[in-house]
């Protein structure tokens, strides 16, 4: 029996009326009590200067909450693997839905990680040449490079009813190539860093840091173990004598009747240096181990990492490292090309895979790429894969960033990216500062006013047009173009580049300009940082500032990062007759309840650990007795709270007057980060601020060059003006300045344009256009003129 249709609307589903996620009393960092109401299966983008407390609000409360609470819902069992999360620091968090987090961070730098192990394309391949490949050589272990090959035969006890003793053999047949270990390259070690071979031990012929001459456990034991005359000129050893200088096995020697163990020298520095992790080192040790150690392809496997027999089976003439060398859009091709019923489903899963990576503007890769030398950009688009064909809806997805790293013709790609997955019925939230992706947000929230403690404020929350009328400082600069110059400089010499074929480069012959401002340019993996990074011959005194993650835990900061604490030191032990140790949160000084943290952490197993402010020192650190020695009427505690502004001023003049401190801290200020406090964990800066810091830090440095990868990464729409003039004040003192960018603002600002393409790739690696920003823009022959000519209104 039909029913008649009602026509009085009925009432709304209780279950509909979820459509907001209420963020109410948010405190995470800088956060000032933050209320926001974000509307769900709707584009919500985040903006304000750095350090404003974007990522706060949108990382550290609404995703990290998300993320708590999905893992309280496993077992006790489960979640004591897991990593274990403190609830945010937040009154009311409601409306949350499933969070999936692509941010910048990098990729595992590990040198077994690449590309294809990162997003499992390589585990598909494995398999596919494990069912395909021809001769047929074993199971998709046989084609991993990380999986050695074992043989084990003996006698086994199997306890079961009445134990007896069985013979057993088990083989496992792995794709690691033996020579190399899976790692591709292997290391060499150039000698002529260890030692200068005109002089003899005696004269100081050993070069290695640490190595002086008169040294007793260094190079005493050299030159009276007895193996060879030190007084000799090392190029006139015998072949003898010349191997037990550099290879001899330890053996044990008496040296003025003390027993000591004498190794060569090589296996002396491989214990020593080349054991440990080079970033922990020492700057001047760390230089040295970059001298010394060249990585070259192994010669077994020619840098495929694979066995023999993985690179012998193929499937229609390719092998496994073949197909892991070509560009992912080759590959794309050759796979689609591919037709066999047995192995259908794995053939649509890798299809869909490495259309994924063309799509998202990532096709110019290959799959043996290591994944420590991508980008923070193009890391974060390798994360966005995963997610792109997914059937799921009515998910979180947080991006940071995600237009980082891309040139102006890409972004309307990741923008259609980002639509795509709102129109699929998911809440996607957005921390960016490009006008572009701004503009095509449904909800803006702006924090501010400004960055650190004079921000964690909602100074705007509604649409695009609102935030352009609303005043704030991105609504006012919301439109802001830099004109092209009337105007460049003249160069002073050039950087002559020749016959650059690193990576993609075509046997790139270019000068660059020296003296000026030089920007390289071009769609992402058209070749910019081959060709900077890659190509300057070396000993050009290039200062290269990367975006590489600065290293550091949470007793690290400001002070300590850019040596200002050591100067500090001094000056508060030359004041008070003490030693320098003392003012030092890591030494002596450290307060011995919390050992200088300032908290004490109490484990509490699967649940999170709890942090409680240390009671004997209440925070600050440092004994008590440290804190009664002042400089200028403040104790070191006080000092460390100082942000850089103050502390620039207070160790300007006065009694605490200390020049050494306040050319570090001039230069914190010049980078845009008067704002930090100098006791700031560093693990608590946003992106954009811990290039800045390494920026600043690289200031100090006497090269003539620098090469910036990238510093608009990160800078609120406002700090690009900022930073135009810090290059140009960079220029004016008689330094070369080379930035790879993408930004339009930098571009107009160039003296000199270098653009590369016209793809990515092997379908970049030229160079398309050298000039002017004004002839590029009046010429309009390549994307990048393109899209500055619409920038700058031309």
């Amino acid at each position: 029996m039909s029913k008649a249709p009602r026509t009085d609307s009925p009432a709304p589903h209780a279950a509909d009326s979820h459509d907001l996620i209420r963020v109410h009393g948010a405190r995470e960092n800088n956060l000032k009590d933050v209320n926001v109401e974000l509307p769900k299966r709707r584009l919500t983008v985040f903006t304000g200067v750095s350090g404003s407390g974007k990522s706060s609000l949108v990382f550290d409360t609404i995703a990290a909450e998300s993320q708590r609470l999905i893992n309280e819902t496993y077992s006790a069992f489960v979640q004591g693997f897991m990593p274990t999360l403190s609830r945010p620091e937040v009154d009311v968090l409601d409306g949350l839905t499933t969070a999936i987090i692509v941010d910048q961070q990098r990729l595992g730098a590990d040198p077994r990680s690449t590309v294809g192990t990162a997003t499992d394309a390589n585990a598909m391949l494995r398999i596919l040449f494990s069912r395909l490949g021809q001769p047929y050589i074993g199971s998709p272990n046989a084609f991993s490079f990380n999986v050695p090959s074992v043989r084990a035969s003996g006698a086994i006890t199997v306890e079961k009813g009445s134990a007896k003793t069985v013979k057993a053999t088990f083989t496992r047949t792995g794709g690691m190539c033996t020579n190399c270990e899976g790692r591709g390259k292997v290391s060499d070690i150039d000698l002529t860093q260890l030692f200068d071979d005109s002089k003899s031990i005696t004269e100081g012929a050993i070069t290695v840091p640490g190595y002086k001459a008169d040294n007793f456990w260094t190079v005493r034991i050299f030159a009276e173990s007895g193996f060879f005359d030190p007084d000799k000129p090392i190029r006139d050893f015998t072949k003898q004598e010349m191997h037990d200088f550099l290879y001899r096995e330890p053996t044990k020697v008496k040296v003025e009747g003390v027993n000591l163990t004498y190794e060569g020298l090589i296996p002396k520095i491989q214990k020593s240096f080349l054991s440990k992790d080079k970033e922990a080192m020492q700057p001047h040790i760390r230089a040295f181990v970059e001298r010394a150690v060249t990585f070259t392809a192994c010669p077994e496997c020619g840098g495929t990492r694979l066995s023999e027999g993985a690179r012998s089976s193929k499937i229609k003439g390719i092998s496994i490292a073949d197909a892991c060398a070509m560009q992912i859009s080759d590959l794309a091709d050759w796979v689609r090309d591919l037709d066999e019923p047995t192995v259908a489903p794995l053939l649509d899963t890798l299809r869909r895979t490495l259309d994924s990576f063309v799509e998202i503007g990532l096709g110019y890769l290959s799959l043996e790429r290591p994944s420590g030398t991508l980008s923070g950009g193009e890391a974060q688009r390798v994360k966005m894969i995963r997610h792109l064909g997914s059937s799921l809806t009515d998910t979180t997805y947080v991006f940071d960033e995600p237009t980082a790293g891309l040139h102006p013709h890409d972004i309307q790609r990741m923008n259609e990216l980002l639509l795509r997955l709102r129109d699929k019925g998911n809440t996607v939230l957005v921390v960016e500062h490009k006008p572009e992706t701004i503009a095509i947000a449904d909800h803006v929230v702006d924090l501010g006013p400004g960055a650190g403690t004079a921000g964690g404020a909602v100074c705007f929350e509604g649409t695009v047009e609102g935030l352009r009328a609303s005043g704030t400082i991105t609504g006012r600069h919301f439109d802001d173009r830099a004109g092209l110059k009337g105007s460049v400089r003249k160069p002073t010499g050039a950087l002559e580049i020749r016959g650059a074929t690193a990576n993609n480069l075509q046997g790139v012959d270019v000068d660059i300009p020296l003296g000026v401002l030089t920007v390289i340019t071009g769609v992402a993996g058209s070749g910019k940082s081959s060709l900077v990074h890659g190509s300057i011959p070396a000993g050009a005194g290039v200062v290269s500032v990367d975006q590489g993650a600065i290293r550091g835990s949470r007793r690290s900061n400001p002070a300590t990062y850019t040596g200002l604490l050591e100067p500090i030191r001094k000056a508060f032990a030359k004041a008070n007759g003490v030693k320098p140790a003392l003012f030092s949160a890591n030494s002596e000084g450290a307060c011995p309840s919390c050992n200088g943290a300032g908290v004490i952490y109490t484990d509490l197993a699967m649940m999170a650990g709890v942090a409680t402010v240390c009671e004997e020192c209440e925070g600050k650190r440092f004994q008590a007795s440290v804190l009664d020695h002042h400089l200028g009427g403040r104790d070191i505690s006080e000092v460390l709270a100082m942000s850089v502004t103050e502390a620039e001023e207070f160790f300007g003049a006065g009694e605490a007057r200390t020049p050494a401190a306040h050319a570090i801290l001039g230069r914190l200020a010049d980078v845009g980060l008067g704002y930090l406090s100098l006791g700031q964990p560093l693990t608590t800066l946003s992106g954009g601020e811990r290039q800045r810091l390494k920026l600043a830090t690289h200031m100090a440095e006497k090269g003539g060059v620098y090469v910036l990868d990238e510093p608009t990464t990160g800078l609120h729409l406002a700090d690009v003006e900022h930073l135009l003039g810090l290059l140009d004040r960079l220029v004016e003192s008689g330094k070369s300045v080379i930035v790879i960018e993408h930004h339009q603002a930098v571009m107009a600002h160039a003296d000199w344009i270098i653009d590369l393409g016209p793809g990515a790739g092997h379908d970049g690696g030229r160079i398309v256009f050298e000039g002017t920003p004004a002839d590029l823009v009046a010429a309009r022959s390549t994307l990048t003129g393109e899209h500055l000519a619409a920038y700058v209104g031309a």
